[in-house]
């Protein structure tokens, strides 16, 4: 049964993701506000579609440290849900993603019409300056700036590698940086067409101050978000969910 509800989820999933992307292309040509708002729909519209479907519901939990001005995210990386999920959370997110993706037709346009934070991986020096410049311009926007530390998705029980973007961002910026841990990953694992009833958990943390030194800092960014991915998703599988 969950493989088939999984089917259908994946097929309207298409279909509503092509809808919306069309839809919205003549708004390429207005103000960015507007494809702003589209991708809050866009995401709210897949929620819908995963409960109702799924049964597969999201809880927030932390709303006190939620952001509503300029703020460094660093979230945990399970699955492709949070990659939609920033649009429902924050008003005018930039997201740290590879810059190949903005070659992608349609979806590329509207990164680059939103400001998203491109970052060509080969470019080493060269691509941590551009990503600090666009970082810097988003926070002086008010902007949230959402970073994805592992820089991939990882397994549910997997603890990747921190990159060096975070650490840039945390020592150049010279601001605070709120932690993120999820589940999302039992529901909607990576590399699979699978969404599994139950219920996602996004949970935010008391932001890390600004000038600790870097070990300390991705010290405590790794502890915070680690332990308490593997907390939440012990929760979930508690609850039956077979990972």
């Amino acid at each position: 049964m969950i493989q088939i509800r999984s089917l259908l989820f994946f097929f309207c999933f298409w279909l509503w993701s092509a809808f919306m992307n069309l839809i919205f292309i003549p708004f390429l040509a207005l103000d960015k506000s507007w494809i702003v708002r589209g991708q809050a729909i866009w995401t709210k519209g897949i929620m819908v579609l995963m409960r109702i479907i799924c049964n597969l519901k999201v809880e927030v939990r932390g709303k006190e440290y939620m952001p509503k001005g300029k703020a460094i995210i660093a979230c945990k990386h399970q699955s492709a849900f949070e990659t939609m999920a920033v649009h429902w959370l924050f008003s005018d997110p930039a997201v740290i993603l590879k810059k190949e993706l903005l070659r992608i037709p349609i979806y590329g346009w509207y990164c680059q019409k939103t400001k998203m934070i491109a970052v060509d991986r080969k470019g080493h020096a060269a691509a941590l300056r551009s990503m600090l410049d666009q970082a810097k311009a988003a926070l002086d926007d008010e902007r949230q700036i959402v970073i994805f530390p592992e820089g991939t998705r990882t397994a549910v029980d997997e603890a990747g590698d921190y990159q060096p973007g975070i650490a840039a961002l945390y020592s150049k910026l010279n601001h605070p940086v709120i932690p993120v841990a999820l589940n999302t990953g039992l529901y909607w694992p990576r590399k699979k067409f699978i969404c599994r009833p139950g219920t996602i958990v996004i949970e935010f943390f008391p932001p890390i101050e600004a000038g600790l030194k870097r070990p300390e800092f991705i010290n405590r960014l790794k502890s915070t978000i680690d332990e308490n991915t593997a907390r939440l998703v012990q929760e979930g599988r508690e609850k039956h969910i077979d990972a």
